[in-house]
């Protein structure tokens, strides 16, 4: 039940997340909404350039540690997290001198990406504790205080300064009630051994956490070649709402994915023997696969609609022609950034994930400057970046091939099949109501023999 349990807090979290995106973009006009969506995208970014090595390497090493080892190693991790924070708030105030915007949103997007790390990385180290319960929690009681805290700074100032305020201070909250409910075992180390701990958290951490630097900077490029022709407009607010809010139903789906099922997958992998490592990795591919299918087709199907009645009048037509290639684009990206690179994590293959992301980059930017150079809509310009992403899984397909966790292919074309008729759902009106309920009825069909056939919710209860 715990794992349903946290599973549902990931589902809400993301709902939390699309609430927050639409709600700021009708309390901010479409010129503060530009200049909130690009400052938290690059508040994102330098979090993960700062911390993300050490949520890689505390994943990856506490998730196989016996219980005395995992007391040093926390230690190790939060000395490394509170160096790195004061590392970016050196480097970050001396890069802001070359940005061009506001000395004030530039603050608090400092201000977010160190909160937002230390965050991270305690809840982590609940998680790995074995808290689950008490982390989703967490993770659910932060999502909350997120978009209180914007919401009430759009409505108080109705300026991106004030949202980002918001930001701030709930992640503040969720770190403080972190502490409050559980304080982590730890054992102090000296200096030597703390030392040595960091070379091990760099040695596979920093390198694997580059590749996410790399993933993440791709839509963050994407963006900012696509705004610099369309600026700031209501077209391009449109865009941006699209680029914000496709994201997260991706991005949280995986990390509940991770969060329940790759803790086990790395036990697995160094005590398990072969069979069961396989075997462990062969039902992570599947849940992540299928799931991720199902929730494309319930973007392209539902998400129209809802903008209709959400987002802003004046945002609305860039929002509508760029939704459904944004969701294909950011499945492929998620499926390359997570799935494909699960094994090259577990048998630390570093180097070989840093060049697979800098090759999406490097094919990504090209493609785009292409296709916005040929004079290409933007929706033409994010399916060449869908295409570029395509072709890098492509080839870095080789380490999961030989690894041999071969999902079940019956159950991926089922979830190809019930991804497609939730998507055309997108066809049919809504109006009258019993329309709509009749969608929902049809969606909800599908995803329940996908989840029956998969058995995804038996996976969710494994401990």
């Amino acid at each position: 039940m715990t794992r349903l349990f946290a599973m549902a807090g990931y589902v809400y979290q993301s709902a939390a997340a699309i609430i927050l995106i639409f709600a700021i973009s009708h309390l901010l006009p479409a010129a503060d909404y530009t200049n909130f969506s690009l400052a938290l995208a690059s508040s994102q970014l330098l979090c993960v350039l700062m911390f993300e090595w050490l949520q890689l390497a505390g994943l990856r090493f506490l998730a196989a540690a016996r219980e005395t080892e995992a007391a040093r190693l926390r230690w190790s991790l939060l000395a490394a997290g509170l160096s790195s924070a004061a590392a970016l708030v050196v480097v970050g105030s001396c890069a802001s001198l070359a940005s061009a915007l506001p000395t004030g949103i530039i603050a608090l997007g400092l201000s977010i990406s160190v909160l937002q790390g230390l965050t991270d990385l305690y809840f982590l180290s609940v998680r790995l504790s074995d808290r689950l319960g008490i982390a989703s929690f967490l993770l659910a009681l932060r999502a909350t205080a997120l978009l209180a805290g914007a919401a009430a700074g759009g409505v108080i100032s109705g300026t991106a300064e004030a949202a980002l305020l918001g930001i701030a201070s709930g992640h503040a909250l969720g770190l403080l009630a972190g502490l409050v409910a559980y304080r982590t075992p730890m054992e102090r180390v000296s200096l030597q051994a703390m030392l040595a701990d960091w070379k091990d958290f760099s040695r596979y951490g920093m390198l694997a956490a580059g590749a996410s630097v790399i993933h993440l900077s791709v839509p963050v490029l994407v963006r900012v070649i696509v705004l610099g022709r369309l600026g700031a407009t209501g077209a391009g607010a449109g865009f941006s709402i699209a680029l914000d809010l496709l994201q997260r139903p991706f991005w949280v789906l995986n990390a509940a994915i991770h969060t329940v099922s790759y803790p086990e997958v790395v036990n697995d992998f160094e005590h398990g023997g072969s069979a069961k490592s396989v075997q462990s990795a062969r039902q992570m591919f599947e849940f992540m696969i299928c799931t991720t299918l199902v929730l494309l087709g319930g973007l392209i199907g539902f998400i129209p609609d809802a903008a209709r009645i959400l987002v802003p009048q004046a945002s609305l037509a860039g929002f509508l022609e760029t939704a459904p290639i944004v969701a294909a684009f950011y499945f492929l990206h998620t499926h390359l950034q997570a799935t494909i690179a699960v094994v090259p994590h577990l048998e630390k293959l570093a180097t070989r994930l840093v060049l697979v992301a800098a090759g999406q980059l490097a094919i990504v930017v090209s493609f785009s400057l292409v296709a916005v150079s040929a004079g290409l809509s933007p929706r033409g310009t994010v399916g060449c970046a869908a295409v570029a992403t395509l072709a890098t899984i492509l080839v870095a397909l080789g380490p999961t091939l030989r690894f041999e966790a071969f999902p079940r292919w019956p159950l991926v074309m089922q979830a190809v099949v019930a991804a497609i008729l939730i998507g055309s759902l997108g066809s049919i009106p809504t109006e009258p109501p019993t329309w709509l309920a009749g969608k929902i009825v049809i969606a909800a069909i599908a995803t329940a023999i996908v989840g029956w056939r998969g058995d995804f919710l038996m996976l969710a209860r494994r401990g």
